[in-house]
């Protein structure tokens, strides 16, 4: 069996988490979903912000952008550098897409953003990836000048700290991932940081249906059968055993960053150096998501195929929207580094307790490709 690029943390206290919140019986939105939230505000420092957990990474970005008031017709800005989720979540709102180039971080370039905001312009979603955060003082600098809200994507980013900041701390919104493959797994789920009571409240009613019902009670393993519903809204609440999960991962957040860290020491250091390939540069107040390399002179697909062969998986992320025919009508003719990186970057495994013999065997393969190349 290959080593797989992604490999959520199971361990007994996760399974322990299941097992007690399956014997509770209650399987909808209840007092796990409220912890998870209050775990969440605490390791990210959140103080006075609300957390507002929902079923899916796609859920908390187009709850935001609800949020955000973004209607049909106006521009929002982003990376075509991203996840699809981001993308189709825009549309799903009625919005329009601006694609934005990316800088040598991977992220959001703030100096070629401003000569794409016009009057219709409404919001900018700014995303950080892998072991690499935006240029968020920029970015923010930028939107207030212009009056735009931003939506910071930090589904790769928990737990990390921007200068002295943490992750959720400092945005406007904020949005969190924790599907299966995340740094930290709910099995699938989701969560919105936002800074006013009015927002948390109608977050709470999106998730729910439009349904006004007191989270106080649900939170407390009761249905309230009596309520109003006076917003559009979704099936995007949280499940209790997922948040139990969640609950479990954040309690083991400790082991979880530094593991991540030794391996991705262990890689950079082990890894070779040549012109052929490029490695990213590890901040240790990063919470590393994934191990990216960029493999140059058009042997990326020769390199991946080769570490498949022994025993190794890879993956790409991403590909830009400007590739997927969905988006070829949005203008793209200005996403130079964005097209290059497309054509460059490659994900090699990176999991929680990665054992050392993966971590050996990974970084000899990979040399050894380039000393056949070299």
């Amino acid at each position: 069996m290959n080593i797989p690029v992604f490999k959520p943390l199971i361990d007994k206290k996760t399974i322990k988490a299941a097992v007690q919140s399956l014997n509770i019986g209650w399987l909808g939105m209840g007092k796990s979903v409220d912890e998870f939230e209050k775990k969440i505000k605490k390791i990210c420092k959140l103080k006075d912000k609300h957390v507002v957990t929902v079923n899916t990474g796609y859920s908390a970005i187009h709850t935001a952008l609800i949020l955000m008031n973004i209607r049909k017709g106006d521009e929002v800005i982003t990376p075509a550098f991203n996840n699809i989720a981001d993308l189709q979540s825009i549309l799903s709102v009625g919005g329009k897409i601006v694609f934005a180039d990316i800088d040598k971080s991977l992220c959001l370039d703030p100096f070629k953003l401003e000569k794409l905001i016009t009057k219709k312009t409404k919001a900018i979603i700014v995303c950080d990836y892998g072991m690499k955060l935006a240029n968020h003082d920029k970015i923010k600098f930028i939107a207030k000048k212009y009056k735009l809200r931003v939506l910071h994507d930090a589904a790769h980013s928990f737990g990390s700290v921007y200068k002295k900041k943490k992750i959720g701390s400092f945005s406007d919104i904020t949005m969190f991932s924790f599907d299966p493959v995340k740094t930290i797994t709910a099995i699938d789920g989701g969560a919105i940081i936002v800074n006013t009571k009015k927002e948390r409240d109608l977050a709470h009613k999106i998730r729910l249906m439009g349904m006004g019902q007191s989270q106080s009670v649900m939170y407390k393993n009761k249905r309230a059968w009596t309520y109003d519903v006076s917003v559009h809204g979704y099936r995007y609440h949280l499940a209790n055993l997922h948040a139990a999960i969640g609950v479990s991962q954040i309690d083991d957040f400790i082991k979880i960053k530094k593991t991540r860290i030794s391996t991705v020491k262990y890689f950079n250091k082990n890894i070779i150096d040549n012109s052929l390939i490029e490695k990213p540069i590890l901040n240790n107040r990063i919470v590393p998501f994934i191990y990216y390399l960029r493999i140059k002179n058009d042997l990326r697909e020769e390199f991946m195929k080769y570490l498949n062969k022994k025993g190794i998986d890879t993956g790409i992320h991403w590909q830009p929207g400007n590739k997927f025919q969905l988006f070829k009508k949005i203008k793209n003719n200005h996403l130079l580094e964005t097209n290059k990186v497309a054509n460059e970057i490659v994900t090699i495994p990176l999991h929680t307790n990665m054992k050392f013999k993966d971590q050996k065997k990974i970084s000899q393969t990979i040399n050894n490709f380039f000393k056949i190349k070299l």
